[in-house]
């Protein structure tokens, strides 16, 4: 194990020397920062910005017809048939940034986000997902969390671990989120807060050294996330592990 750390801080110290990674592993398009901005009003307006102006309309007008709620067509509520929409009406790239705000517009609560999650396609069950740290204070829709956990879609799985799972999944699911993460390729930055869950946490770093191993003994590599997460598990230095000085200068 004292190996694979000596490994991991010198892959940490290679990423650092190559500075930030373009390759497609690493990279994020428009729709990942649509989907997970800092505030749903940069959210609104950066969406607002890059939509024609047949689009616009139709956001607006969805999003004052998801705030008023009104009714229902059938087994689902009106502003719902929107979610379905909007991948056609604001195209693909902007569509979860769209379904996110409508989301939000209609209040939706752990009900309705697990019936509009249990209901939609898998672009319309991410929209849920990043949309829960807007939505649900507690962890109440942990279940669709560790739903889209349990599947093999990595855009699932990479909206799984965002800020709602940061705040509300227990050490231990998490550990394995963050391993689902290294088995399907999601690349590690999709994991919000990984240096502050991840520190100190010995059985993390456990894991993640059984996991390599198993790779080295089937001949396959092991990923480098995984020494960047392995080196994040180290316990922060104390002044107790600084060298001591003789309080002369040289």
């Amino acid at each position: 194990m004292n190996h694979l750390h000596r490994t991991a801080d010198n892959r940490t110290d290679a990423d650092r020397t190559h500075g930030n990674r373009t390759d497609g592993n690493h990279t994020h398009g428009d729709r990942a920062d649509e989907s997970t901005p800092p505030g749903l009003s940069a959210l609104h307006a950066h969406l607002t910005n890059r939509l024609d102006a047949a689009a616009r309309t139709w956001l607006e007008q969805a999003l004052d017809e998801a705030a008023d709620r009104p009714g229902t067509r059938g087994p689902i509520s009106a502003w719902e048939l929107r979610i379905a929409e909007a991948g056609r009406r604001c195209g693909p790239e902007h569509a979860d940034a769209a379904r996110v705000l409508l989301l939000h517009a209609a209040r939706a609560e752990p009900d309705t986000l697990a019936r509009v999650y249990r209901q939609g396609t898998a672009a319309e069950r991410r929209a849920v997902l990043h949309a829960l740290p807007h939505l649900v204070p507690g962890p109440d829709a942990l279940p669709l969390v560790e739903d889209a956990l349990r599947t093999n879609d990595t855009r699932l799985v990479a909206a799984a671990v965002g800020p709602y799972a940061a705040q509300h999944l227990d050490a231990h699911p998490w550990r394995h989120a963050v391993l689902k993460c290294l088995f399907t390729g999601v690349p590690v930055d999709a994991v919000a807060e990984l240096p502050r869950r991840a520190r100190a946490d010995s059985e993390l770093a456990r894991m993640l050294g059984d996991y390599a191993d198993e790779r080295s003994a089937a001949g396959r590599p092991v990923p480098e996330d995984l020494y960047r997460v392995l080196a994040l598990t180290a316990p922060a230095a104390t002044s107790s592990d600084r060298p001591a000085t003789s309080g002369k200068e040289c």
